[in-house]
């Protein structure tokens, strides 16, 4: 197997682009595959002979299809993997906002290691990063306690996101038009009309489409005070997916007509609506979110 960074880091990218797929369906072509990686058709190729070999895909010429959804034991967790540290936080995250764990909830670093497949270390350094924020607090037995949220805590921290992301849009729009961002954004729209088309089956996959697209428009503008508190946020925006469920369909119907929108203001390339775009789906996001809080509270 290659060793290079690049290799492992693709090798783990495309597992969470599988990971979105079901069983039986064919995946991407290459140059859509590879575009959204940001590789070459030639590293995507040993990437996809790897899967083959492991049993995930199976390959027939142009053909590609998954035969089964990556587990934790099929991600590469070497310690000189560049984005290991972003894995184990995903795993947590979406582990945190899962039936799993609530409000006063033990947790186990060791527990959370084998099940995660990654070392202790990893774990208590993604512990450590999310307990400077209040949402864990250690305990004297060496375990750590899950803390609830409340409304003041989750306001202010929504107040950090609107000024991050208005900062990231005016650098979206001021981008090249053949900077890959721009293809990625055209990938995730169509991923929200195909979603779209079939809502009422699909409306709680919308979590995942959601933090992807933040994700894409608030990496452009990369800001070294910011890093450290953007996992935290992935959690509290994902926070409301898991609590509350009231009208869970008709809202999440309203926010992905509101990221069509912004997705076309961006493409506008016309700052003022875009910014008008942002605006008006972080204040909806705002209320939805501080609402859950609520509920998940009483």
């Amino acid at each position: 197997m290659k060793t290079n960074t690049l290799y492992k880091r693709t090798f783990n990218q495309c597992l969470d682009v599988l990971a979105r797929a079901s069983p039986g369906s064919a995946l991407a072509s290459e140059p859509t595959l590879a575009s959204e990686l940001g590789v070459s058709r030639t590293t995507l190729r040993a990437v996809l002979a790897e899967f083959a070999n492991s049993g995930i895909v199976a390959l027939n010429g142009r053909s590609k299809v998954l035969l089964r959804r990556p587990r934790a034991e099929d991600y590469l967790s070497e310690t000189d993997l560049g984005p290991l540290a972003e894995i184990v936080e995903r795993k947590f995250m979406t582990w945190m906002v899962g039936p799993d764990c609530r409000p006063g909830q033990s947790v186990n670093a060791l527990d959370l290691a084998r099940q995660f497949g990654v070392s202790t270390t990893a774990i208590r350094e993604c512990l450590n990063t999310f307990s400077h924020f209040g949402l864990l607090e250690r305990q004297s037995n060496g375990r750590w306690k899950a803390l609830g949220l409340t409304v003041d805590f989750v306001a202010e921290l929504f107040d950090m996101r609107e000024f991050m992301e208005f900062r990231a849009v005016e650098r979206f729009v001021a981008l090249p038009r053949d900077h890959v961002a721009w293809r990625m954004l055209a990938l995730l729209e169509q991923e929200h009309r195909e979603m779209l088309a079939d809502i009422d089956r699909r409306y709680r996959d919308f979590s995942d489409l959601d933090h992807r697209f933040h994700r894409l428009v608030n990496g452009t503008a990369p800001n070294r005070f910011f890093i450290n508190i953007q996992g935290v946020m992935s959690v509290i925006f994902h926070y409301h997916y898991q609590w509350n469920k009231k009208d869970e369909r008709q809202r999440n119907h309203v926010a992905m007509n509101e990221h069509l929108a912004y997705i076309a203001a961006l493409k506008s390339g016309d700052l003022e609506q875009a910014r008008q775009a942002c605006g008006l789906h972080l204040k909806t996001a705002r209320s939805t979110l501080l609402a859950s809080v609520e509920i998940a509270s009483d």
